[in-house]
């Protein structure tokens, strides 16, 4: 299995979403059921950028590291993931516009596998470090409700 986790500009919540996801993956034993596992942006703002250092931060003070650069999703991103998951409604109608007729992956609302169905992750950019702590929360929630879902954990 693959997956591409989204956001706006893949400095905060995606590539936090993907770190942590990986994290998840290991700890529960089943990092061997993906071939891959990246993130990246519906915008080109931060192209080649490191993920904020409050996503940096919080990731550390959960015993995990990541060294992705911020990339812009491409249209072949649709044929190479089989799920492509998005941190909220506005970038999910993004990518829905943007994938290819036919692709392969599945685009959906990361948050669709956590408890209530539809909840997104917000944008922390603008706020304080409680605003990642609350990310971080939540991505490891749905990263669960995704193995558990998809995966069968």
């Amino acid at each position: 299995l693959s997956v591409l986790f989204v956001c706006l500009g893949n400095i905060c919540r995606s590539p936090m979403a993907e770190a942590a996801f990986r994290h998840t993956a290991q700890e529960s034993g089943y990092a061997g059921s993906f071939t891959r596992i990246d993130s990246c942006g519906t915008a080109g703002y931060h192209v080649g950028s490191r993920p904020d250092s409050r996503t940096v931060a919080t990731l550390k003070n959960n015993g995990i590291d990541t060294d992705h650069r911020a990339r812009q999703v491409t249209r072949t991103d649709f044929d190479e993931f089989d799920y492509i998951l998005a941190m909220d409604t506005a970038n999910l109608h993004d990518l829905r516009r943007k994938a290819p007729p036919g692709s392969k992956a599945k685009v959906m609302l990361f948050g669709d596998f956590g408890k209530t169905k539809g909840e997104e992750v917000a944008d922390p950019y603008y706020g304080g470090t409680s605003g990642f702590e609350t990310n971080f929360k939540q991505i490891i929630g749905f990263s669960k409700g995704f193995l558990r879902q998809v995966v069968g954990a």
